[in-house]
C-alpha cells in the first residue's frame, strides 16, 4: 500500500477549503511544489489547480484535494502542513522531516530526498 506524501492538520484543511471555495475561478485544489531559488537552495510553492496533472500524486485528506507536483515527492515524502495565525501573519507550514535547514528570513529551505523506498510503507 502507498503512504500519502503528505498530511494535513485540520487548520490546514480548513484554508485550503476556503481557498479553493473562494477561488475566481472553479479549482480542484492545491499543487504543493518545490522550487529552485532562494538562500538555502529550494523553496515551497502552492498553485491553484484548474487541471490535474496526471503526473502528480493526488492527496485527499480531511475533504480536501492536494496535488503534489511528482518532482517534488520525495522532498515532501512525510511532511504535515499545517496553517498558522499569529498577531503578526498567518501562513502555511511546512513541518518536513526531510528539510535540513532554512534560511534566516524563512523564505527557503534545503531539502534531501526521502528514500523511495518508504512510499510503500
Amino acid at each position: 500500500m502507498m503512504r500519502n506524501v503528505i498530511t494535513l492538520t485540520e487548520a490546514a484543511a480548513a484554508r485550503i477549503r476556503e481557498l479553493v471555495e473562494n477561488a475566481d475561478q472553479p479549482v480542484s485544489g492545491l499543487r504543493i511544489s518545490v522550487k529552485n531559488g532562494g538562500c538555502a537552495g529550494m523553496s515551497y510553492k502552492l498553485d491553484y489547480v484548474e487541471a490535474p496533472n496526471a503526473a502528480d500524486d493526488v492527496v485527499e485528506d480531511k475533504g480536501v484535494k492536494v496535488f503534489v507536483d511528482a518532482a517534488a515527492v520525495l522532498f515532501l515524502l512525510g511532511t504535515e502542513l499545517d496553517f498558522q495565525t499569529s498577531k503578526l501573519q498567518s501562513g502555511f507550514v511546512f513541518n518536513n522531516p526531510n528539510q535540513t535547514s532554512a534560511c534566516g528570513c524563512g523564505e527557503s529551505v534545503a531539502l534531501t530526498p526521502a528514500d523511495s523506498a518508504l512510499l510503500k510503507q
